[in-house]
């Protein structure tokens, strides 16, 4: 009994996990039938593809391979494997990087990982489009249920889009329960749809066959070469279900999209084929017109329900990101709010909120539909799968040892496929495809200016602080000049090779010292999350009966830096007794940068890191540190 009742939670426990990875990892894919197949024949299109028997077979077999090769065999059967414990996306690939190649290939490792860093810089390009893309597209269908409309459709998903954002704050723990119902109805009405659509023309399911897509791909290559850069629009998501393996593991992913969202997806582009046979008129929005009249306006507002759905999972993976590339030193420290006590995973970032709305918002009021869209979007989408593919081939030669005879032949039939979609999407080049590049590069640019100055600074720092050791000599030699006070002082420090500047400033300006003296490193660790008996490490610096320790704090690049929480783990053994932190006075190192004259950096990289800067939210706050008990002592450093 007991058994049949613990197989019973344990199912229940996988259902929720499946029904959730529904509602939050497949948003931004289960949304792409509302415009693919209409942007691939779109006559506006710079490089048109003419509708033709041949060609729409061609097409929907292409796009079909396409969503088998990229998305099941890339993502859910490959890149899957490759998980920082149980993280995926590009960050936990740059980790595995960063740990495979310390040793062997440093400058290949090092390469691969900038490349992982364009990758992560290419998102911000696709956290920018989808929600624009995804909510035009949906709105767009009252142009089907009523033409008079069509002048509304940019105001409506405006003000959409300002709302989504606007409830960011609240979080997504609420909201979240009732992702997985609506992405169920939605895959479901899509699948019922293309069911019908299928009937007008059962001949359609040839297209199953890769000898279509082949045909079509070589046969009439100047067609099918451009009309890549839409059919690459049917894999967009797919790096959302790698990026959000942590929340909900491999095997919840896997069975949702193999049992569910694959099946529908099929479905609903084949019955768009199937429609587009039957009439070529149907193009103008065939996802849309494989309902009845008196549903088109149902599904106008299912589509727009799932693209927010699509458009919420894309904006917060931007937050994950944000927090993960701050944690390993290639952004800034930003403002972070925990919007759940439950999940770890649900974050706010104001800073990235407000840019992405207006950047959005851009977006839509510039490009004004879905199709003028498309071709910005594919470039980040392609560029994504490009480098998680190589990154990919890359960990599994060297952590795995996985055989060249099999590496080679795998690793340069998927990558033949990125790159051809790549190629096409540069065709785009000039019709919007240098959005996400420019953003990219944009990105790419701070992140690693941010990550070179930051060490430029530390060393400056480190010469500025001087010895720790020597600091702590010259504190015991000089004991009678310097009055002990009662009670605790905590002092941030980067390290255990120099003092503090606060420390070293209380003391030279002062001549005072407290009686328990903490200097704490904080450490991010390239794992998501640690144990408590992993999270701190004492040490007396050489003497035990000072009251002077070193504390070196690990956490992982997923979790909350709460230093009071973690003081609280402190053994009183390894302190000299019990210390009193619930009145601990704090004290932080504020750092003016200006630009000096050595050349660290070209004088714009200077400017570009000091302007940066600005944003790094306030320490006291990002480590929960107590308002009124925390000193903040200033200097100032050159770069």
């Amino acid at each position: 009994m007991e058994a049949t009742q613990g197989h019973s939670a344990r199912d229940t426990v996988r259902l929720a996990l499946i029904v959730g990875a529904l509602g939050v990892v497949f948003g931004d894919i289960g949304t792409s039938p509302i415009y693919t197949l209409q942007t691939v024949f779109n006559p506006d299109d710079p490089h048109p593809v003419p509708v033709s028997v041949d060609n729409v077979f061609g097409v929907v077999s292409l796009i079909f391979w396409s969503v088998m090769i990229i998305v099941t065999v890339t993502y859910v059967v490959l890149a899957m494997r490759a998980d920082n414990d149980g993280e995926g996306g590009v960050m936990a690939l740059i980790t595995l990087l960063r740990r495979s190649g310390a040793q062997r290939h440093r400058k290949v490792a090092a390469a691969l990982a900038a490349l992982g860093i364009f990758g992560a810089a290419l998102f911000f390009g696709d956290s920018m489009i989808t929600p624009a893309i995804s909510v035009l597209s949906a709105v767009e269908g009252l142009k089907i249920v009523e033409p008079s409309l069509a002048e509304a459709v940019v105001p409506i998903t405006a003000v959409i889009i300002v709302a989504l954002f606007l409830v960011q704050r609240r979080g997504t723990a609420a909201v979240g329960r009732v992702f997985g119902p609506v992405m169920i109805a939605w895959f479901l009405t899509i699948g019922v749809l293309g069911v019908a659509g299928i009937t007008r023309h059962p001949a359609i399911l040839k297209a199953l066959s890769p000898t279509y897509a082949l045909s079509f791909l070589f046969g009439h290559f100047g067609i099918a070469f451009f009309a890549l850069a839409a059919v690459v629009l049917s894999v967009t998501g797919a790096e959302a279900l790698y990026a959000d393996m942590g929340h909900f593991g491999r095997r919840a992913i896997s069975r949702g999209w193999l049992f569910l969202v694959l099946p529908a997806l099929v479905l609903s582009y084949f019955g768009q084929g199937a429609l587009v046979l039957d009439d070529e008129a149907n193009i103008s929005g065939p996802f849309f017109l494989l309902a009845p009249g008196w549903a088109r306006l149902p599904l106008v507002l299912l589509a727009t329900a799932a693209t927010v759905i699509a458009a919420q999972a894309v904006i917060t993976g931007a937050y994950s990101v944000t927090s993960q590339a701050a944690q390993l030193g290639y952004l800034p420290r930003l403002r972070v709010t925990h919007t759940s006590e439950k999940e770890v995973g649900q974050i706010y970032v104001p800073w990235i909120n407000w840019l992405l709305l207006v950047s959005v918002l851009t977006l839509v009021f510039a490009f004004r539909s879905s199709a003028a869209l498309a071709y910005a979007y594919g470039m980040a989408v392609t560029g994504t799968i490009t480098i998680t593919t190589l990154l990919y081939f890359y960990i599994a030669r060297q952590r795995w040892r996985t055989p060249l005879w099999l590496l080679i032949p795998g690793g340069a039939l998927l990558l033949s496929v990125d790159l051809l979609f790549v190629a096409a999407n540069l065709t785009k080049l000039l019709h919007g495809a240098w959005l996400p590049l420019l953003i990219a590069i944009t990105a790419f640019t701070v992140m690693t200016t941010w990550q070179k100055g930051r060490a430029i600074v530390t060393e400056a720092r480190r010469r500025t602080e001087g010895s720790l050791n020597e600091f702590i000599q010259q504190l015991r030699a000089k004991a009678a000049s310097i009055a002990k006070v009662p009670g605790t002082a905590v002092f941030l420090n980067r390290g255990n090779q120099t003092a503090p500047l606060a420390m070293r400033a209380n003391v030279e300006h002062n001549h005072v010292r407290h009686e328990h003296v903490l200097i704490i490193s904080v450490e991010t660790l390239p794992v998501p999350r640690l144990r408590d008996e992993e999270r701190i490490e004492v040490d007396p610096l050489g003497y035990e009966d000072d009251g002077i320790f070193f504390v070196s704090m690990r956490f992982g690049y997923a979790e909350t830096q709460d230093l009071q929480a973690v003081l609280r783990l402190l053994d009183p053994a390894t302190t000299e007794g019990r210390l009193d932190l619930e009145n601990a006075s704090y004290f932080l190192s504020k750092i003016e940068l200006r630009r000096g004259l050595q050349p660290t950096m070209a004088t714009w990289r200077k400017r570009l890191f000091i302007a940066t800067s600005y944003i790094t939210a306030d320490a006291a706050e990002h480590f929960g540190l107590p308002r009124d008990r925390t000193v903040i002592m200033g200097s100032h450093i050159e770069v």
